[in-house]
């Protein structure tokens, strides 16, 4: 049963003299983390933890078309405070309910503007409002993070399409696909583009991430160290003046100029959340809801028909089925078979990849002849599965109405969107738009070659999953040099804190650290067997990918169990141990039934698990561990059952670049 309340203190000050500066503050209702505003001149933020300053104080502004300032000589004229302390409700989440508690502080200035900041017990963020109702340009944003130590950050890189060109611009064309470097801030490269989330180690213990909320009719936010040795500046993408279609197979819009601004936004409009999150241990970042909580509401009336589950997919392995009297390819038999093993198995979906339709053409009505849809989406409703399309972000958007029409009355469940490849004000305005226009058509979402989440999965619950996230399709062609293995246990402290991840896993040849070789048609992961089914729980993936066929699935008959009945949304989730690079180890209830994943880096370790959480119960469980040869052939494992009652301390070997995966029926 939900509860809400909600309690409001307001206090407002008028008229306020501006003949010195000033302070104001906010605190998080725990009182540890204080966040003080400077008003003089110019507006600086800083970020307290008790005595450690965590955010130097730190300029903020924006400079508008009509040459007007927000944050230049301002003028408070009104303050307000806030509390909160309310439940959300989260039906495709890590847990099933949100406790969002904070206190709000308000700042009106003159020129019909404000400043509203937010503290929580485990982070801060700020926001710029537009209180006029006049549509207004902005030409820029001053965002800045000052650090008062030259500490060491872990930071994603933009990999720019075009690798010769150092500019901005080049780089505002990317993927959001990158490992992470861990370095000084002082040492980070200036002539480079980060994009979010990023993690900067404070010492004492303590991390700060920094990422966005509730980015809606505004760019994305890159970050750059190029104006001082310890600090970010926020990047933004003016706004595109002229594109032209092009890119992978005609399926992208290319920027061939940009206005002199980075936005327009709408009267009445909330500009995005700036998001400081804090942890006291690595292990926190991997549970925090601090993006969830400050997204919009859902704007989604009758959500019954949204179903997150597991998909079947083609693309990965390449159509690589075997042992059948057919042959494999783009064809309605290949699907067939895919269908026919979802139904077997209870898995929700199928996606048709890239491929279905005529290439180069960017028109999701042009079909291969191989293939016939309406054949197919019949086939698969006989038998319970659902049907997903890719498409390329070009030919959804210049139809996108009617192809949402067509395909739905068809009986298509959703599609896969791919090649975004932005974040400037026109892509961040089309993703809101296809989501809301999708949902008219009861159609779900996959963003795939887009930016990060920022809480669009809660404002339009239809948009199950995003890429945005170098996941595991990367070692069919990455170099040997790359270590997938390091990175999959950064990534629950960094990208997962924005939001769920379509990172595709489920390979079932599985290789150690020095029989590892990217192959493109029929691939392998780096790490163990376990480790690959451990990702099941430990990464968040309300639309989870099987990404190995079904002809291995089907020789794998143990571990194809365990993928097909893993939940895909949870109702609790408890971080039970963590180190950003090191290991993870998450537990994730539903119903009566935990689910608990670890992983390891290169490093073999010891899994200490202190159950005592589940208190008296007993459980049935199913263990899934590397086996003792697994640091030699990664596809080794054993798979144990046993009872566990009162005794609730596990000990759990993990091999080398290994995990596990247990399952506790409660009895």
């Amino acid at each position: 049963m939900k509860t809400h309340f909600t309690i409001f203190l307001l206090f407002v000050t008028s008229l306020f003299s501006q003949a010195a500066s000033h302070k104001q503050q906010i605190s998080s209702p725990d009182g540890k983390l204080k966040v003080i505003i400077e008003i003089g001149d110019l507006i600086r933020w800083s970020v307290l933890d008790n005595d450690q300053t965590l955010i130097a104080p730190s300029p903020l502004s924006l400079t508008l078309g009509n040459q007007e300032s927000w944050g230049i000589q301002p003028k408070l004229q009104k303050v307000s405070k806030q509390s909160a302390d309310n439940i959300i409700t989260s039906p495709f989440y890590k847990k099933s309910q949100v406790i969002d508690q904070y206190n709000q502080l308000t700042l009106q200035f003159k020129g019909n503007w404000a400043l509203v900041f937010r503290a929580y017990n485990d982070g801060v963020a700020y926001r710029f409002r537009n209180l006029s109702d006049k549509s207004l340009t902005v030409v820029s944003e001053e965002a800045v993070f000052n650090f008062d130590n030259d500490y060491e950050a872990y930071v994603p890189y933009v990999h720019a399409r075009d690798k010769k060109n150092k500019s901005f611009e080049a780089q505002f064309f990317n993927s959001f696909e990158s490992t992470y470097t861990h370095d000084k801030i002082s040492a980070l490269d200036k002539e480079r583009l980060m994009f979010l989330p990023l993690v900067v180690d404070v010492k004492k213990g303590k991390k700060v991430l920094l990422t966005e909320a509730d980015l809606e009719s505004y760019p994305g936010m890159y970050l750059n160290t190029a104006q001082g040795n310890h600090s970010f500046t926020g990047v933004f993408a003016p706004y595109p003046k002229t594109t032209v279609q092009g890119g992978h197979n005609m399926l992208q819009r290319l920027v061939t100029a940009r206005e002199p601004y980075i936005a327009r936004i709408p009267g009445k409009q909330d500009l995005p959340w700036r998001v400081v999150i804090i942890s006291t241990a690595d292990k926190q970042l991997a549970n925090s809801d601090m993006v969830y909580k400050l997204a919009s509401p859902s704007r989604i009336g009758d959500i019954t028909w949204i179903k997150p589950g597991k998909v079947a997919w083609e693309w990965w392995n390449n159509l690589n089925i075997y042992g059948v009297d057919f042959k494999a390819g783009i064809n309605n038999n290949t699907y067939k078979y895919y269908i026919d093993f979802a139904s077997q198995q209870g898995i929700e979906y199928v996606i048709l990849d890239e491929g279905w339709a005529v290439n180069k053409k960017a028109d999701m009505m042009q079909i291969i002849p191989e293939i016939n849809i309406q054949e197919l989406v019949d086939y698969a409703t006989d038998r319970n599965v659902g049907i997903i399309l890719w498409a390329g972000y070009e030919a959804l958007k210049k139809d996108l109405e009617n192809i949402c029409r067509h395909y739905a009355d068809m009986g298509v469940k959703g599609f896969k969107v791919d090649f975004f490849d932005r974040d400037d004000q026109e892509i961040v305005d089309f993703t809101y738009q296809a989501a809301e226009t999708a949902a008219r058509y009861n159609l779900l979402l996959d963003l795939h070659g887009i930016y990060k989440p920022t809480g669009l999965q809660r404002t339009y619950p239809n948009v199950l999953n995003f890429e945005g996230v170098y996941g595991l399709e990367n070692v069919k062609w990455a170099p040997d040099s790359v270590d997938q293995v390091t990175y999959d246990v950064m990534i629950p402290f960094i990208r997962m804190v924005a939001g769920p991840m379509d990172y595709t896993q489920g390979a079932m040849r599985n290789a150690a650290k020095r029989t590892f070789a990217p192959i493109y048609s029929e691939p392998m992961s780096q790490g163990t067997r376990c480790r690959q089914l451990a990702t099941y729980i430990v990464f968040e993936s309300p639309l989870n990918m099987l990404c190995d066929n079904p002809s291995n699935y089907k020789r794998e008959p143990e571990s194809l169990a365990f993928i097909a009945q893993i939940p895909v949304t949870w109702d609790e989730t408890k971080v039970l141990e963590g180190t950003i690079g090191e290991n993870v180890i998450i537990a994730r209830r539903k119903g009566n039934d935990w689910y608990i994943g670890g992983l390891t880096n290169w490093t073999p370790r010891t899994a200490e698990l202190d159950l005592s959480f589940l208190g008296n119960n007993v459980y049935q469980a199913i263990l899934f561990q590397d086996g003792i040869n697994a640091d030699r052939a990664g596809q080794d494992y054993k798979r144990t059952a046993f009872s566990l009652g009162a005794e609730k301390q596990l000990a759990i070997e993990m091999a080398p670049g290994g995990g596990f995966a247990l399952i506790l029926k409660q009895q």
